[in-house]
């Protein structure tokens, strides 16, 4: 058998940037799968696809959280690149001004059409967009109550610029603070650990904060969301040099994967309602929750180092091109089934065109942005082109 490339934390992080690439194109996918499920989204299909449910609640739990995760593990390493003000330079001007078009450019066809499908607005984009979109408030209540202009699906880089600066600030005034708690915490995961202290930490958001503070994404008062994502931002800064960890987590992949599995099945039966309510099942569903969560994230990260690590011109392409796909892909996911409402076609016709479509928008969206100069900022893209390196020498979010 083969000996596994072996990689170290200080040089290239192949397979976190496979784990990223795949983490945002699941993202695109379960975005589709929004429009059939029964869970709230800005519009939705004639179709009611219920089986998909239990399909998505597989990623549910972690996608985001081990998007935060790699990112903290991007953020170390680029702090050995630059110092400090220079660093929140250069992730601000990514992440800001990318969030800045999208709310006023990307975002709005969103809210637009759901409006129109929720309410028959009667009035053109160009109506909603100045006497609606721009009124900076809370618009359209009590059903839906939107609060316009909105991030929606770019939440997601507004919280990490969030955490982004916060842990700037603590540098500012502890500048060794990493070098110091990274080394601890690695020991503090070793062996059994690594599996289960993180796991009840999911756990205990889930329990404590979670029926109070459901998510949000609206920033302010979403507490149980800035929980389990920080977590998860801190976990990959702080251990992101620590070698011995990573080992750690390749070795224990079959164990986390393992337990993980078992916990979501755990999870699926509880959620079902095959036992009568109580707080004892809402406890144990939320345990369940929490913990599966973490394992799930150590098994992606564990077999991702084990196999994820051939490069080559799809990963470099990739590298820089899933960024924008993220800023593109919901309003192109949303724009594209809308168009498709009432045309007759089976629920599988309809979601391969609008997963075809949206393939195609972010495809051209991110070959435009990419080779116009004043485009490319926009959408997240450095203002020079370079050759894409690995997770230890690049990252946009």
């Amino acid at each position: 058998m083969s000996t596994p490339q072996q990689i170290s934390t200080s040089e290239r992080r192949i397979d976190l940037d496979w784990v990223r690439i795949l983490a945002f194109g699941l993202l695109i996918f379960y975005h589709v799968g929004m429009l059939y499920v029964s869970w709230g989204f800005h519009i939705k299909s004639e179709h009611r696809l219920t089986w998909l449910e239990p399909l998505m609640l597989v990623i549910n739990p972690w996608r985001l959280s081990l998007l935060f995760l790699v990112s903290g593990v991007a953020t170390r390493f680029m702090l050995g690149k630059y110092n400090l003000g220079a660093f929140v330079r250069t992730r601000s001007a990514r992440l800001l001004i990318p969030l800045i078009f999208g709310m006023f450019v990307i975002v709005p066809p969103q809210s637009y059409l759901q409006i129109v499908e929720s309410l028959g607005y009667p009035a053109g984009f160009a109506d909603f967009y100045v006497r609606h979109y721009l009124a900076f408030g809370a618009q359209f209540c009590p059903n839906p109550c939107i609060v316009l202009p909105t991030w929606n699906h770019l939440w997601f880089v507004v919280y990490l610029w969030v955490y982004t600066v916060a842990l700037a600030g603590l540098l500012w005034l502890r500048p060794m603070l990493a070098d110091r708690l990274g080394p601890r915490l690695a020991v503090l995961l070793t062996g059994p650990g690594l599996l289960v202290l993180p796991c009840l930490l999911f756990a205990a958001w889930r329990l404590f904060l979670f029926p109070a503070f459901p998510s949000t994404h609206a920033l302010f008062g979403d507490w149980y969301n800035h929980a389990d994502h920080a977590t998860a931002f801190l976990i990959g800064f702080l251990l992101a040099k620590e070698g011995g960890i990573w080992r750690d987590i390749e070795r224990q992949r079959w164990i986390a994967l393992a337990v993980a599995a078992s916990l979501f099945v755990l999870f699926i039966l509880l959620r079902a309602g095959l036992v009568e309510p109580s707080p004892m099942l809402r406890w144990f569903a939320s345990s369940a929750y929490g913990c599966y969560q973490w394992l799930a994230m150590a098994a992606v990260l564990g077999f991702a180092r084990r196999h994820l690590t051939a490069d080559g011109p799809v990963r470099r392409y990739l590298t820089d091109a899933i960024f924008p796909y993220y800023i593109v892909h919901q309003t192109a996911i949303i724009m594209i089934a809308h168009a498709l409402q009432g045309s007759g076609l089976s629920a599988g016709s309809e979601a391969a065109i609008v997963i075809s479509g949206t393939g195609l928008t972010c495809l051209v969206a991110y070959e435009i942005a990419r080779r116009i100069a004043w485009l490319r900022p926009l959408f997240g893209l450095r203002t020079e082109v370079r050759s894409s390196a690995g997770i230890a020498q690049q990252q946009p979010a």
